[in-house]
């Protein structure tokens, strides 16, 4: 191998442990959630779920028709005031809770997509050296090819000088401009 060849492939190699040592790091980093991130993650995934939309809707419309039927008449009448302070307060700690949980998320995937760049920078330059090497082998193969064919060229100029007429006569109908 040549010595641009080493270089890059020991490039390589540096770039591999580095990428270890950040994913280690990566991962202690992803390890250490602390309890903020534990609630705000629970919220989010409990209040992202199709459970959570069917048992919610349920209470509203229970909420609605026990105020509009009368059962409980006076608690809550027609525009719904209480039930609007609720879901208010309900929106107004929800929303930053879920912004917390999509923020974290939202690292964790940025840390990975740059994880993957890396690698495919790392796969582009073994597939670069690799092309490097297939064009050695490919230069090497046409060079000796070429020898080989000035070899059995001499041979042949050799061979014809030392030929009767008759198989020159013969070369000539193959090979009319000797």
């Amino acid at each position: 191998m040549e010595q641009e060849e080493h270089d890059m492939l020991d490039g390589l190699r540096r770039l591999r442990r580095s990428l270890r040592v950040e994913a280690m790091d990566v991962m202690s980093a992803i390890e250490r959630v602390t309890f903020g991130q534990t609630i705000a993650d629970a919220v989010a995934s409990v209040m992202g779920s199709w459970t959570f939309i069917i048992i919610q809707s349920t209470i509203l419309l229970v909420w609605i028709a026990a105020n509009v039927v009368g059962t409980m008449r006076g608690w809550d009448p027609y525009p719904f005031i209480l039930l609007n302070l609720a879901l208010s307060f309900q929106a107004a700690y929800a929303a930053p809770v879920i912004m917390m949980s999509q923020n974290r998320q939202q690292d964790i995937d940025r840390r990975a997509a740059e994880n993957d760049y890396r690698i495919n920078v790392k796969a582009e330059l073994e597939i670069e050296l690799l092309h490097e090497k297939i064009d050695q082998l490919r230069e090497q193969e046409v060079l000796k090819l070429t020898e080989a064919v000035m070899r059995l060229t001499m041979l042949l100029d050799r061979a014809t000088s030392e030929t009767p007429s008759p198989v020159l006569e013969l070369r000539g109908v193959v090979d009319p401009d000797p």
